[in-house]
């Protein structure tokens, strides 16, 4: 029998231990799994980021050729511009040479036939000169009419030439705007897909996560699900044992009480008696303390499933904040989309005005009048006049035209810049949070920044889909965790019937069963008559109203959150893209003052003039009596002195660029500082809400129990009233804990929230400090080397012989 019981008690020490173990593999695999998934995240949000840059790489590359050309096509028609301006002062300044020796000929011609005219007059034949005037006049006039004819014909056939190449040169320049802006249209279109694709396979990605999230879950709750069943079976196996040891304890004493003789019969049947209480009472124990433990390790059991579904809620939030960047790279993508798209934008302007401009100067040429036939010579010089006239008011047209236009870029300069400077100065709000770009609102524009927030929101944004994955999640799990309390108190009620079934009788526990449904129906109408008077009360909406709210702050924070987190990006960037200090402006000093007899001054030296040091050296060193090596030494000594003069005024303007970069670090540092104040106070108006909810549920406890002490109670007996009064009260601690438990996680999630928050500030403040440091030191060095030259180069000048 003892062998028999041995080998019992072994089988269920070999049962746990097997589940021991299997419960450590499947644990081992957990952790596998779980790692592999870290890897696997880590590999995605890798090929994401080389994804995206050479995407970045790629379009910075076609950006860069684009104005390469832009630029070439612009040089080169400056360039054809700049030649046919030439080619045309050319020919004109050689028209009017060729014209004024022509009339200079003229006028001599006309001198001499004068001159004959004259002479004939005097010899006495008038009517004869007269006769030959007029036919030399007439001669003169028609050959004259016939060069000026043929002249112009030359130049109106030149014009119909010029006007065809500027209209081929126009159609080619239209045909080539059409192109690029046809090419510009078919890269914005291949940009807007690859944004959809990284959009979709982003979207895919946070999906199939999910999912494996998901299905690992269902494993893990169906591995729980088996190891309660076993030990479920085990702790079966184990009343089966007890109750075999206590019957073989029993047929032991039973054996003892046969074999003594009958004078101590009654004795040992007053010791089997009590062995007999014994037992059951060691059996009660014992039976008490296993159902204790059972509650102790479903209650471990609780937590750690808690703490892991924290851990997963937290794995969430992670990959939520993996997932912001590459919705932040996508804003940028499409806030370049819509600059390419403004820029064709500008160009077809650009085209229009062309088109314009050329139909206006058609229109000039056209409305222009046709030439006159020229009588005399003084309507030649006027008609050339005019004609020079009428070219200069073309070219001071077209010189206003291009001034006007250089006007307008200048204007749009000016308007980038101020945009940009505009832009960089930091708003000192209270910083709301963004998914890619951000805002800044005042702190009494809550809602507002709530609601730039939902309307900056693409539609294919997936954190709707994630918030509703979650509190779907979040729901299965309460569901879980609510059966598996089910299973177990159903498990202990049927410990505790295993118990009683021997001692109770079929009309007692009837009787008990309608006196606990009658107790239940009661306790029913009066939950029922509760639930009325709280709604009466309404209390249940004040805590629907304030639940809402919390749930509007918990948002507003989340937009704070993810708004400083794009600001501290701009501000990384901005460091990022400002020019190192060797490549800073350098500040000019006054004219006629060196830098070296500006710190001479400082330094109390007035006697010193450096000009007239450098001007004497230049003497001395020209001066022949001295030896090579002197004249030698005092033009290393001039050269020395330019060169420091050069070095002080680089030092100074470095010096400068260094102190405004402090002063833009100290108003950055500021701004954190005033960040934090703001987030501290909203900390603490977050705590003076919570203290509001627990004031309102220690209320609601207070009226509870006095409907409680009001409501007269029906007596059954002693046992059914203490019944009663437990059950009331454990249901009344559930609730509270309920309650409890709801907002210390909610009051734990916006503390964590609120601490990285400043952790991230005091971590930023940390970096501009350490950079501060770092320029003072600079800044301290570049002083001391110029105060090492200045020494150095005083004692050069008093040692000098």
């Amino acid at each position: 029998m003892a062998k028999k019981g041995r080998t019992k008690g072994e089988k269920p020490e070999a049962l746990i231990s097997a589940l021991q173990a299997a419960n450590e593999d499947l644990r081992s695999k957990l952790t596998d799994i779980q790692i592999e998934l870290h890897q696997e995240k880590c590999k995605v949000s890798k090929l994401e980021r080389d994804k995206v840059q050479e995407v970045k790489r790629v379009r910075e590359q076609e950006q860069h050729r684009h104005t390469a050309m832009l630029t070439e096509q612009r040089a080169k028609w400056h360039e054809d511009k700049q030649k046919e301006l030439q080619a045309l002062r050319e020919n004109l300044t050689r028209q009017h040479e060729q014209e004024l020796a022509r009339h200079a000929k003229i006028k001599d011609q006309e001198n001499q036939r004068l001159k004959a005219a004259l002479s004939a007059m005097r010899d006495g034949s008038g009517e004869k000169v007269r006769t030959a005037l007029t036919l030399e006049a007439k001669e003169e006039a028609r050959r004259f009419f016939d060069q000026e004819r043929v002249k112009l014909l030359q130049e109106i056939a030149e014009l119909k030439t010029s006007k065809k190449q500027t209209d081929e040169a126009l159609s080619n320049m239209i045909q080539a705007d059409k192109m690029k802006a046809g090419d510009l249209r078919v890269e914005h279109q291949q940009h807007q897909e690859q944004i959809s694709k990284i959009k979709w396979d982003c979207e895919r990605d946070i999906r199939r996560l999910v999912d494996e999230i998901k299905s690992k879950d269902r494993t893990i709750f169906s591995l729980e699900k088996e190891l309660e069943s076993t030990t479920g079976f085990l702790q079966k196996l184990q009343l089966q044992k007890d109750a075999l040891d206590e019957q073989l304890f029993l047929v032991k004493e039973a054996e003892c009480g046969l074999g003594s003789p009958k004078r101590e019969i009654p004795g040992r049947a007053g010791d089997g008696a009590e062995h007999c209480g014994s037992p059951d009472l060691r059996r009660n124990q014992r039976r008490m303390a296993e159902l204790n433990s059972t509650i102790r390790k479903l209650e471990d059991r609780n937590s750690i499933l808690v703490d892991e579904r924290n851990e997963l809620l937290k794995r969430i939030r992670e990959s939520e904040k993996q997932c912001k960047p590459l919705l932040d790279k996508n804003k940028l993508l499409s806030k370049r989309n819509d600059d390419l798209t403004k820029s064709i934008q500008k160009l077809e302007e650009k085209m229009k005005s062309l088109v314009k401009e050329n139909l206006e100067m058609k229109e000039r040429i056209s409305s222009n009048p046709p030439l006159k036939k020229l009588k005399s010579l003084n309507d030649l010089d006027q008609a050339h006049d005019d004609q020079e006239i009428a070219f200069l008011k073309l070219q001071v047209l077209e010189q206003q035209s291009m001034i006007d236009e250089l006007t307008r870029d200048r204007e749009k300069l000016l308007r980038k810049k101020r945009h940009k400077r505009s832009s960089r100065p930091i708003k000192r709000h209270i910083v709301v949070d963004t998914f890619f770009g951000y805002d800044e609102e005042s702190m009494d524009s809550e809602t507002s920044s709530v609601a730039s927030f939902r309307m900056d929101r693409t539609p294919a944004t997936p954190d709707e889909d994630l918030d509703e994955g979650l509190a779907n999640e979040e729901s299965e799990l309460r569901f879980r965790q609510l059966t598996r309390e089910y299973q177990a108190l159903q498990r202990a009620y049927a410990l505790l019937q295993e118990q009683k079934g021997g001692i109770l009788d079929a009309e007692m526990e009837a009787k008990a069963q309608e006196q606990l449904q009658a107790d239940v129906l009661r306790y029913k109408e009066k939950i029922e008559d509760l639930e009325k008077e709280l709604t009466l009360k309404g209390q249940v909406e004040k805590l629907d109203s304030e639940n809402g709210r919390l749930q509007q702050e918990l948002q507003d924070s989340r937009d704070q959150n993810e708004l400083l987190e794009f600001r501290i990006l701009e501000l990384e960037e901005r460091e990022r893209r400002s020019p190192p200090f060797n490549h800073l402006r350098m500040h000019p000093f006054s004219e006629g003052i060196s830098a070296l007899q500006i710190y001479c001054m400082k330094e109390g030296v007035k006697d010193v003039c450096i000009p007239d040091l450098i001007k004497l050296l230049d003497i001395l060193g020209d001066n022949g009596n001295l030896r090579n090596e002197e004249q030698v030494a005092i033009i290393q000594a001039s050269t020395v002195l330019s060169l420091a003069e050069k070095w002080i005024q680089q030092i100074e303007g470095t010096e400068a660029a260094l102190h405004q970069k402090m002063m833009d670090l100290e108003i950055e540092m500021e701004m954190f500082c005033k960040q934090k104040g703001y987030l501290e106070e909203e900390l603490d108006y977050r705590k003076q809400a919570l203290d509001q909810a627990y004031m309102q549920i220690q209320e609601l406890e207070a009226t509870l129990y006095n409907a409680l002490q009001q409501d007269k109670v029906i007596k059954y007996g002693e046992p059914l009233d203490e019944l009663q009064r437990d059950e009331l009260r454990t249901a009344v601690e559930k609730l509270r804990r309920q309650m409890l438990r709801k907002s210390r996680e909610y009051d734990c999630q916006i503390l964590q929230e609120r601490m990285e928050l400043l952790h991230q500030a005091h971590q930023r403040i940390r970096d501009l400090e350490d950079k501060t440091e770092i320029q003072r030191r600079q800044i301290k060095d570049l002083e001391e080397k110029f105060l090492f030259l200045f020494l150095f180069f005083s004692l050069a000048f008093i040692l000098w012989p």
